[in-house]
């Protein structure tokens, strides 16, 4: 290591050791140590509310998109605004997932101004959220890179324009965000549910490829680093164990094999087709590869709501949320809740992941439930594993 003046540092210099200490930040970010931003509580229980695509606009000026003429006079961004609200105090979440299109960039006056009042529920709720970009959301005067950006100046979320310690990746809004075991338990100091953010892009580059973009190489180097990580981690003592925490990512358009589900193996309605990429990334083989994630939740097809599983990953949509979007008229808008539940230990208290478990809410009178069901448990994985190995 040289100095500014190009000299060679002396080994017992004090500054040559808080240049070591700032590399080695760098290169090896500290995890774990400081009191991570989500915890589960002592309920043993996490719960996560996705609002995909709400476009909105400019609030209270900006029309609704397919619903009853009935209800165009009285109906704008202010009826996103109030379907938020009510989700929150019905589900009163852990953490709040916006994924993606958070904005209708053709129609905002002011960008900034407009996702901040996008976002306004869940910032004065005080509830840590967190958001990824659509293929809409630059669409007005700030770049993608800029909406990101001031995404993460907004209280009370966890959003990163990227990962702090990679240097090259491509895409705003990559990070990845751990939740910590109960305190007090023998997992406080682990990690028992891991989420992962993505940015799926806008639109292709390449002017061979027409349509959406897709997650890179680039992303896809950085979450099998930071699954490995986090796997190490979960496996090491104290209280090693014995396969990875179970991983959930986010991200808005979906990939090409959301197409690979029918009326027989899914839960849900599929009114449209799948708009992914018209490339194969690879991103799903390599979730598969990776082994923890047990869930992809997207949105982008406002007009899909539906789960199905495919080798051992769930592939979910949402359902549209935002009335500034297309949708169907007498079809509600709707918002996709997860509940992870943990393990009670025979001597009391909290230990891994359990359960994973969805259902989505209407916007109707009775913020109706619907769908719901186990997306993965730690008993059908064991079962699966032994099947795999000729077990019973």
């Amino acid at each position: 290591m040289k100095s500014n003046n190009g000299k060679k540092m002396k080994m017992g210099g004090s500054n040559f050791f808080v240049e070591v200490a700032l590399l080695c930040l760098i290169l090896f970010p500290i995890y774990g140590l400081a009191e991570r931003p989500l915890r589960i509580g002592k309920g043993g229980s996490f719960k996560i509310l996705q609002v995909a695509d709400m476009h909105y606009g400019d609030g209270k000026t900006t029309p609704c998109e397919d619903v009853f003429p009935s209800q165009m006079a009285t109906c704008s961004d202010l009826n996103t605004t109030a379907f938020i609200k009510r989700m929150i105090l019905a589900e009163k979440p852990d953490l709040i997932v916006f994924t993606g299109d958070n904005i209708f960039g053709y129609d905002v006056t002011d960008a900034a101004k407009s996702l901040e009042a996008a976002f306004a529920p869940a910032i004065a709720s005080n509830i840590p959220w967190a958001a990824v970009l659509g293929n809409h959301d630059q669409e007005s005067a700030l770049s993608r890179e800029g909406v990101m950006k001031h995404i993460v100046k907004l209280k009370n979320t966890l959003s990163l324009v990227n990962p702090v310690e990679v240097h090259v990746i491509d895409g705003f809004g990559n990070y990845n965000v751990e939740v910590g075991g109960v305190k007090g338990s023998s997992f406080e100091n682990k990690s028992v549910l891991n989420l992962y953010f993505l940015d799926s892009g806008d639109y292709s580059t390449i002017p061979s490829i027409p349509g959406y973009g897709w997650i890179k190489p680039s992303q896809q180097f950085w979450f099998e680093r930071t699954s490995k990580r986090l796997q190490r981690a979960y496996m090491a003592k104290p209280e090693a164990q014995k396969g990875p925490a179970p991983g959930i990512a986010y991200f808005h358009i979906p990939l090409p094999e959301f197409s690979s589900f029918d009326s027989t193996n899914f839960t849900g309605v599929k009114q449209e087709g799948i708009s992914s990429a018209s490339v194969n990334s690879g991103f799903f083989t390599t979730m598969v590869s990776a082994g923890d994630v047990k869930a992809v939740f997207t949105g982008h097809d406002h007009l899909n709501d539906f789960c199905g599983e495919l080798t051992g990953i769930q592939l979910c949509y949402a359902g549209g949320f935002g009335y500034h979007a297309y949708g169907k008229a007498g079809w509600a808008r709707r918002a996709r809740v997860v509940v992870v539940n943990l393990e009670k230990m025979e001597k009391g208290g909290w230990g891994a992941v359990k359960s994973i478990k969805t259902w989505k809410r209407l916007d109707d009178q009775h913020l109706t439930a619907i769908d719901g069901h186990v997306l993965w448990s730690k008993s059908s994985a064991g079962t699966r594993r032994k099947k795999q190995i000729g077990g019973t």
